[in-house]
């Protein structure tokens, strides 16, 4: 039977203890400093008010304008188109850059590298709705604002979680067929793509999920799909479609999961 050391306590030196307690004053005093900011900052009448609010807009959403239904299946099926050429999009620009980004691919540490980091962490950094507000700027409302826009959003996620695999895989076989001479496009094809390709198929429909939901908003700001219909609903208080259209919405994104868990399942 192993032997297991036993852990021995020590009691805390007076030093420590008063960092720690130190530690706790800062905690509690930013707490209420921040406590206070947000309370001054709050009209507290609507907060008291909410529950009564919350009623009467529920009572409002009852029962669903099912008539409304034909209208969204337009705008579902840009939503869906929105969220998948996004996705496509993005695989094809995030592909490079995470081979950049790969200490153990990189073809450069000091230069090529740091820039495909700056790459990544400037798509992660910023919101799917923030690029979609440009782009609507830029390019004007419509469903191509929506695809940049999930593309732009989903090269870092992509890129960062591909580039972790890639630094992650089993060197033995790269070097192997380095040592038979192969050129260094037949290293990444024969050693380093085949090691890749599971963990790159299940970030792929694992984005696509999340970009799903994340194209049914982009509507509110423009960029087409089933959030304009949303935002229009609610312009005009018309309180049982946007039922409909949340039900719509939530329908969809479990629709999207269950396929997600089943092709990573079939993948994995």
């Amino acid at each position: 039977m192993p032997m297991t050391a036993s852990r021995a306590w020590q009691r805390r030196t007076t030093s420590t203890q008063l960092a720690i307690w130190f530690g706790w004053l800062l905690g509690v005093a930013l707490f209420v400093y921040c406590w206070r900011e947000i309370s001054a900052a709050t009209t507290w009448f609507f907060v008291t008010d909410s529950p009564r609010v919350i009623a009467d807009i529920g009572s409002r959403m009852v029962p669903p304008a099912w008539s409304y239904v034909p209208t969204l299946w337009q705008p579902l099926w840009d939503t869906l188109n929105i969220a998948t050429l996004g996705t496509l999009l993005a695989l094809v620009m995030a592909v490079p850059v995470a081979f950049m980004a790969a200490s153990n691919t990189t073809p450069n540490t000091y230069i090529v590298r740091p820039l495909a980091l700056l790459v990544i962490v400037s798509s992660r950094s910023i919101n799917s709705l923030i690029w979609a507000l440009l782009l609507v700027a830029v390019m004007g409302p419509g469903v191509l604002a929506g695809v940049f826009a999930i593309s732009l959003r989903s090269i870092g996620f992509i890129a960062k979680l591909l580039y972790e695999a890639i630094e992650e895989i089993d060197t033995t076989q790269v070097e192997a067929i380095a040592s038979t001479g192969a050129s260094r496009t037949q290293v990444m094809a024969w050693g380093i793509l085949p090691q890749i390709m599971p963990a790159f198929a299940g970030i792929a429909v694992f984005r696509w999920d999340i970009n799903i939901r994340e194209s049914t908003v982009l509507g509110l700001v423009g960029a087409g799909g089933i959030g304009l219909q949303l935002q229009s609903s609610l312009n005009i208080l018309a309180w049982p479609q946007v039922t409909v259209i949340l039900l719509l919405i939530i329908a969809t994104v479990l629709f999207s999961e269950w396929v997600s868990a089943r092709v990573r399942h079939a993948i994995i």
